[in-house]
């Protein structure tokens, strides 16, 4: 009986204390998962720190694909200083008003100018009497309006390298612009007309510069040649493609090339606190399709459930709405970024010397503005769209011309096939009308001798801006003269801000007035860097400035 009560009083105690045993295990239980977790999220923090800790320091001590090593800086040497007088700053801005009266419109590779382009011809020695007469320079008219001028070099050993711009332009329609177009009229510092962007000023910039060095007894040690060609804006195929031809049947080769296509973007690259001058290394390639559809006419009265131009419309509105694939990252302009990473604020800096992690982001934020999506991808713009005969008459056929700037890693074949599936209607008939590939990347390292010149330059006459290398997204003449040379570049120094970008080719084109002094100026010197730059500068002196 003592053992029976004994037993049942043990019992009740262990069934009394079983739900704090229990409770206790739970709590055991519970510090243990907690315990886990902060372990998981102590390892997650480490592991985040130590990621973060790696994209700050490459981001510091991060050196673009191209850059110089440190110790190869190459000396510019000493040139003649850009000191203009009074009266040649009067001078240089007159010659350039005159440039700007003479209306050399291009419409079309059949609608020219002629008049124009020969009295622009003629103006050039009226105002550039040194250029035409020195005994170092010789002047022919290529294609009846084009022009090529050989600058002797005292040394024959060095490569020359060339200069060239444009002389025509495209047309103007006096009732938009607030002042006419071909008056060269100044208000408030600046200077309107159409082609004082494009490109008049690289024209007359050059031949300024020539000038004023040949009046202070400049005598160049590397020869160089300038080339302006009169029908860039319908593709040069008989200006700058004639020229070329010239130097490559005297069997010229080139050291470089310097075109116009890229300018000093002010305020319009994100995160960057200065200018920035890109030197375009590349440019994209150009495709034109024609869009066509045929189908019955008749009385608008009795209309059919679609009609020729519907059909078409549909079509253009799918290409609008469907947008080519972004590339950012697969062409030269990873490398604009890379180079102005350390420029730009936090933590666009980090953003930037990363891209092998945040590409996509990138190619993301640049797409919402038309200036920066020109660069991640290739570009779709319908510029002409014809169609009807009569207001009460069903349009037997439509059309509709698509122009696309190829992004460098796009193909043709790519881009036609993704046209294709985009309209996905075999009633639009697609044709290519003219095309042109992207052309390959000029070289832009520390060794490089045609970039580090401009670059040089550049730093020389804005010595605020930051420079980088950059894609050109039109299409100029360069394309013309890749049989004389590989390294292609294209740059103006011209500065644009956001607001200037649309009167290129648009509405109330202009440039400052200082500006274009700065053109002259950058031409006088980068004549001269042409010879100055050298590891030893052994093979020019002094006296040959």
């Amino acid at each position: 009986h003592t053992d029976a009560s004994f037993l049942w009083q043990l019992t009740h105690l262990a069934a009394a204390a079983a739900p704090e045993w229990e409770c206790g295990g739970e709590m055991k239980n519970i510090k243990g998962k907690v315990k886990v977790a902060a372990i998981i999220v102590l390892l997650l923090v480490s592991v985040f720190l130590i990621f973060l800790s790696a994209l700050l320091i490459r981001t510091y001590t991060f050196t673009p694909a191209g850059s110089p090593e440190p110790g190869s800086h190459r000396s510019m040497g000493t040139a003649l200083a850009a000191n203009f007088t009074l009266q040649e700053r009067h001078q240089l801005l007159a010659n350039l008003k005159g440039a700007l009266r003479i209306a050399t419109v291009t419409r079309s590779p059949t609608d020219l100018s002629p008049a124009a382009l020969a009295q622009l011809g003629n103006y050039l020695p009226t105002v550039f009497p040194t250029v035409f007469s020195s005994d170092l320079v010789q002047h022919e008219v290529i294609a009846n309006y084009s022009h090529l001028f050989t600058v002797r070099g005292s040394n024959d050993s060095l490569q020359p390298y060339m200069l060239i711009a444009h002389l025509d332009v495209v047309p103007a329609l006096a009732e938009e612009w607030e002042v006419p177009p071909f008056s060269a009229e100044e208000q408030n510092g600046y200077l309107y007309g159409r082609g004082t962007l494009d490109d008049k000023s690289s024209v007359m910039g050059i031949l300024q510069g020539l000038e004023f060095l040949l009046k202070r007894g400049y005598k160049p040690c590397r020869a160089f040649y300038i080339g302006f060609g009169h029908d860039e804006e319908v593709g040069g195929n008989n200006g700058a493609r004639n020229i070329a031809r010239v130097l490559q049947s005297r069997g010229t080769k080139l050291s470089f090339l310097l075109d116009e296509g890229s300018a000093i973007f002010d305020g319009i690259i994100p995160g960057l606190d200065k200018p920035a001058a890109l030197i375009a290394t590349s440019e994209k390639g150009y495709v034109s399709i024609g869009l066509n559809v045929s189908t019955g006419t008749g009385h608008s009265s009795m209309p059919p459930k679609e009609t020729s131009i519907g059909i078409l419309a549909a079509a253009v509105s799918k290409l609008e709405n469907n947008p080519m694939p972004r590339m950012f990252g697969q062409g030269p302009e990873s490398g604009m970024f890379e180079h102005l990473s350390s420029q730009l604020r936090f933590p666009l800096n980090v953003v930037m010397a990363n891209l092998w992690l945040f590409s996509s982001l990138v190619g993301r934020m640049m797409e919402k503005e038309p200036s920066t999506n020109a660069v991640v991808r290739t570009t779709t713009a319908v510029t002409e769209f014809h169609a009807g005969v009569k207001s009460n008459v069903i349009a037997p056929f439509a059309r509709a011309t698509v122009n696309f700037r190829l992004h460098p890693a796009h193909t043709q074949e790519e881009l036609l096939r993704q046209v294709k599936n985009i309209i996905s209607d075999e009633r639009v008939k697609i044709d290519v009308l003219e095309n042109n590939p992207s052309l390959p990347l000029s070289s832009y390292d520390g060794n490089s001798f045609g970039y580090q010149v401009i670059k040089g330059t550049i730093g020389n006459i804005f010595p605020e801006v930051a420079i980088a290398p950059g894609l050109c997204v039109a299409s100029t003449d360069t394309k013309h003269y890749q049989n004389l040379t590989k390294e292609l570049y294209r740059f103006s120094p011209m500065i644009l801000k956001k607001e200037d970008l649309s009167r290129i080719h648009g509405v109330n084109e202009r440039i400052s007035v200082k500006n274009y002094e700065e053109f002259v100026k950058f031409y006088f010197q980068l004549m001269q860097h042409s010879d100055l730059w050298s590891p030893t500068l052994s093979h020019c002196t002094s006296g040959d400035l």
